[in-house]
């Protein structure tokens, strides 16, 4: 009885498997015969094909000229904090000579490149890398990421941790950059505004603080 039970379901499984392999083959048969079909479009379909135009993403010329602006500004500042701070030019001894880091906004710019002569001055190199040999590339992602940056509305060290920087180049580098531009923000910044750049921010003497202020804008703004 129970062999005939047992016999039974192979059969019965055996002719279940055969209806499913003839269903499936008419199936694919009648699917590729379909494929193989001339798709005719409607009037209304061609003339949405023809109509469709190919948008790109707009330039946003002034988002682009205040990132551009604010970094040329805080790459004079840069260079000025160097012979004015103590601590900023501290970072900067650590640094090799010849040392040459960029800070930019992807795909196309603007940049800000600051670089360190064998002398050991930090200057400020203008806003086209050209063919010069960069040891730190620091790349904002997109010009929106670095609005939110120079608005103030991210710090440096959030940007990074959000995944809004390429760093190519030596991390202890890379990190000792991150703290000029910290200093410089305080420097250049009213403590309101300073306290959403920066990670966290300083206790400062009056005379660092205030009168470093000063020099550093007036320098920044003669350029040397």
């Amino acid at each position: 009885m129970f062999a005939f039970r047992a016999k039974g379901c192979i059969l019965f499984n055996q002719g279940l498997s055969v209806v499913l392999d003839d269903d499936f083959r008419e199936k694919a048969v009648s699917v590729s015969a379909m494929e193989n079909l001339p798709v005719r479009k409607t009037i209304g379909e061609e003339k949405i094909m023809s109509d469709f135009k190919e948008l790109t993403s707009g330039n946003k010329p002034f988002k682009k000229a205040y990132v551009a602006v604010m970094l040329w500004f805080v790459g004079r500042a840069i260079q000025a904090a160097s012979r004015v701070d103590k601590q900023v030019k501290s970072e900067f001894e650590k640094l090799p000579e010849g040392f040459t880091f960029c800070l930019g906004v992807l795909p196309n710019g603007p940049y800000m490149i600051i670089g360190k002569n064998k002398k050991g001055r930090v200057k400020y190199l203008g806003w086209k890398p050209g063919n010069r040999r960069i040891d730190l590339t620091m790349k904002i992602k997109s010009l929106e990421a670095a609005i939110l940056m120079f608005t103030f509305q991210e710090s440096t060290a959030v940007a990074t941790a959000r995944d809004r920087i390429i760093v190519d180049g030596e991390v202890p580098h890379a990190c000792a950059i991150v703290r000029v531009l910290d200093i410089g923000e305080v420097y250049l910044l009213p403590k309101c505004i300073a306290v959403f750049a920066v990670k966290r921010y300083p206790v400062w003497s009056f005379g660092r603080k205030y009168v470093g202020r000063i020099r550093i804008y007036f320098r920044s703004i003669v350029g040397y």
